[in-house]
């Protein structure tokens, strides 16, 4: 591919282009050798007190609420809860799109687009005796000059527990099923486990066609390439793997292609990145690895994909969630990994030749870029994003009986600093900025809440 079609590319790329850009400043630090990880780094400064009691955030960054669960959207429908991974596109100059994630069960239905309701004639994935499911997610058009949003409405519904997924190249959203139900179980009518397509632009309710390709298991998010269109996924289970799909036809993920997993070149160091019991993958070091075909995808016979491709020689990770996608790498998040348990970010970079016959002698490489030792570094890192100054941003998920979770940033030497403190007993998710690099758009889980943070994000950070 010429330098004038990798340039075309990324500005087809709505926000991924200010994602290349931001991760240069991680991409050029790739070949340091990396100190141990330490929480040094002084960020944007003290957090200041909020005096609504929700978002502790350092001087000179503010927050408003845009979107909250119950709402009344355009299409008469109520906003969800349950906010969790989110995607932005730029639509012009002055508005983004969000497309979001609600993780909702089948049982959530009181939390759902249409309340205690059973509304008929929806176009919906599936339905139990209560009506249609209510997972899915919602898009909304947010007006950077006014502060206000434009519009509301439902884009998928009918799937369960939609956790994360990923922006393309081409403009939609890939929200990911965190759910393995069969047909049959609790009155579902179709298998669950899969990975939905929902066009930014999108007016009304997407086709909700799953994309059998891209596998059938506990799906946490996905990221794509915006120079080859390969799918990187992450799969949300203790021993879960990293798989990447490559599609038969650029950005016609629908059409099918081959889904693999990764592997190490050789296994004599072992093939497992968790360090839960061993440090067979230390901090800052790096791997070669290779990729691993798998067959029967949509696992025919259970939950057990993950089972076959590690008995495959596929790596072990520890609960891969949120993953992004920088400039020619990409980072990804492991909740549970590391020799504490309390979580790892991992940086994949791929060959020159991923995904051809040539990727054999110049393989990709894996490193253990941060691996969390204690509690105020890094508390099980969820979702990820990247700031415009090139620092990572993440956030957390924890699940104490006192919940203190955080918006961390990471600088590309690895030091982790505190960016955020949310003082509600829940999550964040869903961090993901506008093609400008102006606002950092930020879920609160439940009750939902989306949030835009204003501030000076392309300001160095020391």
């Amino acid at each position: 591919m010429s330098n004038n079609q990798r340039l075309q590319l990324s500005r087809r790329s709505f926000s991924l282009g200010l994602t290349s850009l931001a991760f240069s400043g991680l991409a050029a630090c790739a070949q340091r050798p990396l100190r141990a990880p330490a929480v040094a780094a002084p960020g944007h400064g003290p957090l200041i007190p909020d005096p609504a009691g929700l978002l502790d955030l350092p001087s000179g960054f503010s927050y408003r609420i845009i979107s909250s669960r119950g709402d009344r959207m355009d299409d008469g429908f109520v906003v969800p809860n349950r906010f969790d991974g989110m995607g932005a596109f730029a639509l012009d100059a002055q508005r983004t799109i969000l497309v979001r994630n609600h993780e909702l069960r089948a049982s959530h239905g009181n939390e759902g687009p249409f309340g205690n309701a059973s509304p008929s004639g929806i176009r919906a994935f599936d339905a139990s005796g209560a009506g249609p499911l209510p997972g899915g997610t919602s898009t909304l058009v947010y007006n950077h000059r006014t502060g206000q949003v434009e519009s509301q409405h439902l884009s998928l519904v009918g799937t369960i527990r939609n956790c994360a997924g990923g922006i393309t190249p081409w403009g939609s959203w890939l929200s990911c099923e965190e759910d393995v139900s069969r047909a049959g179980t609790g009155g579902l009518s179709r298998d669950h486990g899969w990975a939905f397509e929902v066009p930014a632009r999108g007016r009304g309710l997407a086709d909700p066609v799953p994309l059998t390709g891209l596998g059938r298991f506990n799906h946490e998010a996905a990221t794509v390439d915006p120079e080859t269109g390969i799918v990187y996924l992450t799969e949300d289970r203790g021993d879960g793997l990293l798989y990447r799909f490559l599609p038969d036809v650029r950005g016609q993920l629908a059409r099918g292609g081959r889904l693999q997993a990764l592997a190490f070149t050789g296994d004599s160091d072992g093939r497992d990145t968790r360090n839960w019991d061993s440090a067979d993958f230390p901090p800052g070091s790096w791997r070669a690895v290779r990729w691993i075909d798998l067959d029967h995808v949509d696992s025919p016979d259970g939950d057990d994909l993950r089972e076959r491709g590690a008995a495959r020689g596929a790596v072990l990770f520890a609960r891969g969630e949120g993953i992004w996608f920088g400039d020619r790498e990409l980072y990804f998040a492991c909740t549970s990994g590391g020799a504490r348990k309390l979580g790892q970010i991992m940086r994949y970079r791929p060959s020159r030749f991923e995904g051809q016959s040539g990727e054999a002698r110049e393989p990709g490489r894996l490193q253990n870029f941060v691996e969390s030792t204690r509690p105020d570094m890094l508390n099980y890192g969820d979702n990820v994003t990247v700031a415009p100054n090139g620092h990572l941003i993440v956030c957390e998920d924890q699940y104490t009986d006192v919940t203190r979770n955080h918006l961390r940033g990471i600088t590309p030497q690895g030091d982790v600093y505190p960016l955020a403190l949310l003082h509600l007993q829940t999550e964040l998710a869903g961090a993901c900025f506008s093609a400008d690099g102006s606002t950092l758009f930020l879920n609160v889980y439940s009750p939902g809440r989306t949030l835009a943070i204003t501030g000076p994000w392309h300001g160095r950070v020391t």
